[in-house]
């Protein structure tokens, strides 16, 4: 008991009716780019995450040859 394509086809008649044409491609542009903006954020994000790694992987080797020198300090 789905919904069948003149049901749809109703209910889009009525959102263009309270909406108007010219709301809904407003609404339509704006999902798009928000869209983009967010594939954009997530693709750098990705970047920023692999620096972040690289950052820590660096710290930890510092950590490592300081406390070595300590040692041979000592």
């Amino acid at each position: 008991m789905g919904i069948s394509i003149w049901q749809l086809l109703i209910l889009l008649a009525v959102v263009i009716l309270i909406f108007g044409t010219k709301k809904l491609k407003n609404v339509g542009g704006d999902l798009g780019s928000a869209i983009k903006g967010f594939k954009s954020a997530v693709k750098d994000g990705d970047g920023d995450a692999a620096k972040q790694e690289k950052v820590a992987q660096d710290a930890a080797e510092s950590a490592n040859t300081e406390s070595v020198k300590k040692e041979d300090k000592v």
